[in-house]
């Protein structure tokens, strides 16, 4: 009976595979197994910007869910002992059942699948440092950042690996993680005491470590980095780039010896690349849509690495049965995540980014008048924008729903700012990621500010700790933990979409 049931697994899962939607993908070969003694086959498989999407998307954001991810990789691990899985980060924030656990129950995840290395992503940051500690010593593998340093010291961190080199029966690989230039992508009251290096600076220091790996007996060395390419792509066509796209946080020199094959995130876009070196670049969208995959063989007796195949694969044209270990931890962790999924009211007609962003800054503002109504508010918002899936369906409406498009914590305050930089910054600016909602004292004044005079408007942490904005936090609101997810949730129990 047992064997019946193996069989039908693998069936399912060829079948998935063969069926499965490759994106910008590229095949230099076919993998017959080992045709030679000589030659060893590894496989590859990376996730980036899972941003916590553990479950069944329902059209949301495009995925499949996490458990039918797991049988996927179980099953391919199964058929190749030199299979390989890394992150290249933001794999716990986003979510509600990975916000409320800080994470824990996506390492959980990555543990269960056997995850050989993850890279640090900015999204990582946003609980502080003690959450990713926390992470830390959950996780069954080490969590990368060769360029996080101590501002205090201008010493590397120790919180982060450089690099892990796994040594299997024939062959070693290495794999460098390092973040890119993200710095202005995280809250930056929370990494008050870190700095990464990047640039030139960050060159030099991957280079090294793929030579200290080399001579510890890598005979392959991946490069994980969270940063990739801002091109305009979409999840079916694939982009056209060249060197210079390449060049504002990738230095093409590490092609030349030092990395074999690179796995990119941050940007959220689907593309494979093949540099002037001939070193693939591959990053898979975002929230579980896709999989990047590379298929190679390395040359015992030359020390050739070959690619094979190098693709991204859709996850929804996956056919699989859910994991049952996968499922578990969701029972494991229901006290945490909490009655997320509760009906808060009812929506009645699709509700986009800019219409929840302008309502957000208005309710920004209305709280703002209640807690401080002894000060002369003049708007209410910031920036503000949602996250995937972009926009609230009509039907019913939960916690859950509202956690996914506005999953940051981010405090709520009151700021003094100067007429100068509230006109520059906030009135007059042609960002569209700034929303304002305007008092009635804003709204008669907001063609006569004074550059001299002093002002007060209601913002969350993320906008007043924007150093261009110039915000000085004059209050926090009183009731902690109350973040614009939690404004909109009281707002639609009030019956406020209808």
């Amino acid at each position: 009976m047992r064997k019946i049931l193996s069989l039908i697994v693998c069936f399912f899962i060829l079948f998935s595979f063969a069926s499965c939607t490759p994106i910008g993908g590229e095949n230099s070969g076919t993998n017959n197994g080992n045709v030679s003694a000589n030659l060893v086959n590894m496989d590859f498989y990376a996730f980036n910007d899972l941003h916590g999407n553990l479950l069944d998307s329902n059209d949301r954001t495009g995925g499949i869910g996490v458990s039918k991810t797991s049988s996927f990789l179980k099953s391919y691990k199964s058929m190749n002992e030199n299979t390989f899985v890394l992150s290249t980060g933001d794999m716990w924030q986003g979510s509600s059942e990975a916000n409320n656990t800080k994470g824990k129950i996506v390492t959980d995840w990555m543990n269960l699948n056997e995850f050989d290395a993850m890279t640090v992503g900015n999204h990582e940051f946003d609980w502080g440092i003690d959450a990713i500690k926390e992470n830390s010593a959950l996780a069954d593998f080490p969590i990368l950042g060769i360029n996080v340093y101590e501002k205090s010291t201008n010493a590397r961190s120790e919180v982060f690996q450089t690099s892990v080199l796994i040594e299997a029966e024939d062959f070693s690989v290495g794999i460098i993680g390092a973040i890119g230039d993200c710095y202005s992508s995280i809250s930056s009251s929370k990494v008050t005491d870190y700095y990464f290096k990047t640039g030139d600076e960050l060159t030099a220091l991957v280079k090294a470590e793929s030579e200290k790996l080399k001579d510890n007996g890598a005979d392959f060395i991946v490069y994980s980095i969270h940063d990739g390419y801002e091109n305009s792509i979409n999840d079916n066509t694939p982009p056209t780039l060249n060197a210079s796209d390449l060049d504002y946080f990738y230095d093409v020199s590490l092609s030349d010896g030092y990395v074999d094959v690179v796995f990119e995130a941050h940007t959220h876009q689907s593309y494979v690349y093949k540099d002037e070196y001939g070193v693939y670049h591959l990053q898979a969208s975002s929230n579980n849509r896709a999989i990047a995959h590379v298929d190679a063989d390395y040359n015992k007796k030359t020390g050739k690495v070959t690619v094979n195949k190098a693709e991204l694969t859709k996850t929804d044209s996956l056919i699989l049965l859910k994991d049952e270990e996968t499922e578990k931890l969701f029972d494991k962790y229901s006290e945490e995540i909490g009655a997320v999924y509760e009906v808060l009211g009812t929506n009645y007609r699709t509700r986009y980014s800019e219409d929840l962003e302008d309502l957000t800054a208005n309710l920004y503002l209305e709280a703002g008048l209640k807690e401080w109504g002894d000060y002369p508010i003049f708007l209410g918002g910031g920036f503000l924008r949602t996250r995937s899936p972009y926009n609230l369906k009509s039907g019913d409406v939960c916690y859950k729903d509202l956690q996914s498009l506005f999953p940051f914590d981010n405090d709520i305050v009151l700021c003094s700012v100067s007429g100068y930089y509230l006109n520059k910054q906030f009135v007059s600016t042609s960002n569209n990621d700034y929303h304002c909602s305007y008092s009635a004292y804003g709204s008669e004044n907001k063609n006569s500010i004074k550059n001299d005079e002093i002002y007060y408007i209601v913002v969350d942490s993320y906008t007043s700790d924007y150093a261009p904005n110039h915000l000085t936090v004059v209050k926090r609101y009183s009731k902690e933990g109350v973040y614009a997810r939690d404004l909109l949730a009281d707002y639609i129990k009030a019956g406020g979409l209808s």
